[in-house]
């Protein structure tokens, strides 16, 4: 891509919201380096911190707005709204019979023993859950015709209640959306400024609860999409900017507006996808297992990535009561990068508990007011007051020098907390740096446990603000010896996402025994899922590039509630039913074998869901952020530091001034705009010819 008025390559800018930073990167295949910038989240009113952002980069970087060829753009606006329950009013609509779906979810207890066990509360209230005369049953026989005078009624009386969003889940809807289909061109004509959310058009997924509940989750935040995404679109416009708006989605590939706004629910989980995307990319392809570590101010995240991408799974749940009990939360049915999330950041706010102990997050205190040290009124001390006062923050670099922070502001705040804790102030401030990276360390261990990995296995590879700082502790907890930081890594999941792919998934629900699939209905079934998936591609605008197609089904024994997702060879596939049924059977003992260690019995094979991945070219062949070989080291200054509750003189060094083969052994800091690097005592860090920094942990 290029700008058609001077012939050079054109400009991506990459914009990531984060609950305090929001990260921009601009990048073009012809400059030397990447210009990044952070500037605090303006959470009233999201887009004038992006608009302030983006004319203080063009500026930086002496770049005209008409150079920028696309903007790429990943946010935690939505998933917020969903957490803080401040999306739509939504109302559903659901077959007669069948309005407390919600409400009774799969009937089970997360906690059997918690006497006050929250359930997570359905995002549709009592009063706004409607039903309407239907019914199909499961072979697609129509049963009670759909009422159309009722869903009318129903419509208007949601409308008339406030709802300004609508969800329809009517039963068996997955296999025969016939009905859904009509009531939603049906409510178009009536009701045109209602916006309506068809469960079949998200995910046509068995299992009524989890699809109404991906539907509500797609209405309850679909007005707010189409708000923000229609401001933004214009506001980039008013600054010179023409250029197409891409989304990144929760799988770790992109999507243009129009999409966007028909299923935001996709785009849930865009942030943390992108900080995963960066690792795997910017890690280098020389690094096997990588456990990526991304810590900005508000959470933490965690993925392991092998074979040089993110795993991709097709489900999560949102607004978890339990941090990481399954079935606490909102099941959302889309594909999302494998990753644990949790409320430690560098504005996780510390406190003392009832019984005396030190207790970190997961309350933040975001950018409005800040940590006591932003000196915007914050009064309570968190995570980034602690960094300060332990000596691994410049107080006059922080954040690129754009927001100084204030010493004295952070030691009164950690200073009340230690004498509640009867502790010193250096003790309080170490005790809230371990605790937080502890809580990280735990989640780490769940995270891994649960897919039978082994940490000492896997290189940690550290981005955001917050990552480098806590990556050396935390390797040390989990047994990691060696570390992966990425130049610039402080904005990393801004510049990650800029190498990311198109990308479409779709699934729909098959529901047969293998032995009775022909070769012919497969063939239908998938073609049908990939001409999908290569409209939605044509409508963003790429054509004419090559597309990876990937297939794969979720299969499982007769006779087991359970399916699992297993990959199939690409087509072309033989057209004889028993060559294809074969194909499927292999590829079946292959990943039980591969999940259970063992061979599956001798049983029939189900086929639940097709799905068809669909893939373009990455979007950045190269990323150079890096300080190049002919960086020349400068002199290092000296810090004290704390670190394990021992005081260390540590070097400081200007991450932009080391050469490619530079070495040095900690205690030692390494400084750029976004980030420091904190490399405890006896462990040695290199810099590699990619730009990386390599620590190797005595």
């Amino acid at each position: 891509m290029s700008d058609a008025m001077t012939g050079k390559p054109a400009l991506s800018l990459g914009i990531d919201i984060g609950g305090t930073f929001t990260d921009l990167v601009l990048h073009g295949p012809g400059r030397e380096r990447s210009d990044t910038l952070k500037v605090l989240t303006t959470h009233a009113d999201p887009v004038q911190g992006i608009l302030a952002g983006t004319r203080r980069l063009l500026e930086q970087a002496g770049a005209a707005p008409g150079e920028v060829g696309r903007v790429v753009h990943a946010t935690t606006l939505f998933t917020n709204a969903l957490i803080e329950r401040k999306g739509a009013r939504t109302a559903l609509i659901t077959t007669a019979g069948f309005r407390d779906l919600l409400h009774i979810g799969r009937e089970r207890r997360y906690e059997l023993y918690d006497l006050q066990l929250r359930p997570p509360e359905p995002l549709v209230p009592d009063r706004l859950r409607f039903e309407v005369p239907e019914r199909v049953k499961a072979d697609g026989t129509v049963l009670v015709p759909l009422d159309l005078a009722e869903l009318e009624e129903r419509a208007a009386e949601a409308v008339e209640m406030g709802a300004e969003s609508l969800a329809i889940l009517f039963l068996h809807s997955d296999l025969h959306p016939q009905h859904e289909a009509e009531a939603v061109a049906h409510l178009a004509k009536h009701f045109p400024e209602l916006s309506v959310t068809a469960s079949h058009g998200i995910v046509r997924e068995v299992r009524e609860y989890d699809r109404g509940s991906t539907a509500t989750a797609n209405a309850y935040v679909a007005p707010l999409a189409e708000r923000y995404l229609a401001r933004l679109g214009s506001e980039l416009a008013t600054l010179g900017l023409q250029a197409p708006l891409l989304l990144m989605l929760s799988n770790g590939g992109l999507t243009h507006v129009a999409e966007a706004r028909r299923a935001p629910v996709q785009l849930l989980e865009s942030g943390p996808a992108a900080g995963a995307l960066a690792a795997a990319f910017l890690a280098g392809e020389e690094e096997g297992r990588l456990l990526a570590f991304d810590l900005g101010g508000t959470t933490a995240k965690l993925c392991v990535v092998e074979n040089g991408e993110p795993e991709v799974v097709f489900g999560f749940e949102a607004a978890r009561q339990a941090r990481f009990i399954e079935g606490s939360g909102l099941p959302i049915r889309i594909s999302t990068v494998d990753l644990i999330e949790i409320g430690a950041g560098g504005g996780s706010i510390a406190r003392r508990d009832p019984i005396g102990l030190l207790k970190v997050g997961p309350d933040s205190a975001g950018s409005e007011p800040g940590p006591a040290s932003y000196g915007r009124g914050g009064t309570q001390p968190t995570v980034t007051d602690a960094n300060l006062l332990l000596g691994y923050l410049d107080p006059a670099s922080f954040a690129g020098g754009r927001l100084p922070l204030d010493r004295q502001a952070a030691a009164d705040a950690v200073g009340r907390l230690a004498a509640s804790l009867d502790i010193s102030s250096e003790a309080a401030a170490w005790g809230i740096h371990d605790v937080a990276t502890e809580a990280m360390a735990g989640a780490a261990r769940t995270h891994l446990a649960e897919r039978g990995r082994d940490a000492s296995e896997f290189t940690l590879v550290c981005t955001g603000g917050g990552g480098p700082v806590h990556g050396h502790h935390l390797a040390r907890k989990l047994g990691i010896r060696r570390m992966i930081i990425p130049p610039e890594a402080g904005v990393a999941s801004a510049l990650g996402m800029l190498a990311a792919p198109p990308r479409v998934d779709k699934v729909m629900s098959l529901g047969q025994r293998l032995d009775a699939c022909t070769a012919s209905f497969l063939a239908s079934a998938f073609g049908g899922l990939e001409e999908e998936a290569r409209q939605v591609l044509a409508d963003g605008g790429w054509t004419g590039e090559e597309v990876a197609a990937g297939r794969m089904v979720d299969a499982r024994c007769v006779g087991q509630g359970a399916h699992m997702p297993v990959s199939l060879p690409p087509a072309p596939w033989p057209m004889e039913d028993e060559a294809v049924r074969e194909l499927i059977r292999d590829a079946f003992r292959l990943a039980y074998v591969a999940r259970y260690s063992r061979p599956p019995p001798a049983v029939p094979i189900e086929l639940v869901h097709a799905r068809v991945v669909l893939r373009g070219a990455k979007g950045a062949a190269q990323i150079n952020a890096g300080s190049g070989p002919d960086a020349t080291e400068a002199a290092a200054n000296w810090r004290r530091i704390v670190i394990g509750g021992e005081e260390h003189e540590a070097a400081v060094h200007r991450r932009a001034s080391l050469p490619v083969g530079f070495v040095a052994t900690g205690p030692a800091l390494v400084e750029e705009a976004g980030s420091t690097l904190v490399v405890g005592p006896g462990s040695r860090l290199m810099v590699l010819r990619s730009g990386n920094i390599l620590v190797e942990l005595n």
